[in-house]
């Protein structure tokens, strides 16, 4: 069984190959706004030892995954990968959740300067949603697309793009909704711009040059509030599934 990483202490250097826990780790602590050194004292690590986990491959001990997933305010499983495959909304509901409205300045902050959303577009079989990586910038969202790939039907028309998240373990989550005139980049000034401030390529890989702006002239969020934790074995959650769209790589 691995050992505990005791504070202070750094594993001997090995394979230098960054492993799944570490790209989460990292992932987490970048959307918390942590860095290293206040994970590791929210931890009781030392942060050299966070740097080696975030680095390579490792396999840590049960309790101090336990710390880890507190410090990032997340859980073991998800640090794990063990709801990589599941969609989320699984959990039940809670016995007293409610329904809050978000403030457009609530809404701007969780969508955050970037990440992965949804964007809503009518093809010619129909309407459909694409997940796609987007960067927020000057209150506008942006994404990259192919130019004859289905995301690119938003130029030139109201669009309505929607990001959330979910808690399974706590049944809580939020969704932000962006709905505004959406217009292709075709200058090369603003395209450098773009890519200069992009965060990452898009996942889907390939021949993805063509950035879509969405000016929105709505924006509005829900969170899920929930004033006691204990959910009610009864409550099997049966409005979860009422407004499910299928969805597929765009």
């Amino acid at each position: 069984m691995p050992e505990e990483p005791q504070p202070g202490s750094v594993p001997p250097e090995s394979e230098r190959v960054k492993g799944d826990i570490g790209r989460r780790v990292v992932a987490r602590r970048e959307e918390l706004g942590l860095s290293r050194e206040d994970v590791a004292a929210r931890s009781g690590s030392a942060p050299g030892y966070i740097q080696y986990m975030e680095e390579h491959t490792s396999t840590p001990g049960m309790g101090f995954l336990l710390r880890l997933a507190d410090a990032l305010e997340t859980t073991v499983e998800e640090l794990t990968g063990g709801t990589t495959d599941l969609p989320s909304g699984l959990g039940r509901a809670a016995r007293h959740a409610r329904l809050a409205d978000l403030s457009p300045a609530q809404c701007r902050e969780l969508l955050g300067t970037h990440g992965v959303g949804r964007v809503a577009v009518t093809t010619g079989s129909g309407p459909a949603i694409f997940p796609v990586n987007y960067l927020v910038t000057d209150g506008d969202l942006a994404f990259r697309t192919g130019p004859e790939a289905p995301p690119a039907h938003a130029a030139g028309s109201d669009t309505a793009f929607e990001v959330d998240h979910i808690d399974d373990a706590l049944s809580r989550g939020w969704s932000v909704l962006v709905v505004g005139a959406a217009r292709a980049v075709t200058d090369d000034e603003t395209v450098r711009s773009l890519d200069e401030k992009a965060y990452s390529t898009p996942w889907a890989g390939g021949d993805r040059h063509l950035w879509v702006v969405l000016t929105p002239h709505r924006l509005t969020g829900r969170r899920i509030i929930v004033d006691d934790q204990d959910a009610d074995p009864n409550d099997q959650g049966d409005d979860q599934g009422d407004d499910q769209v299928g969805r597929s790589g765009g």
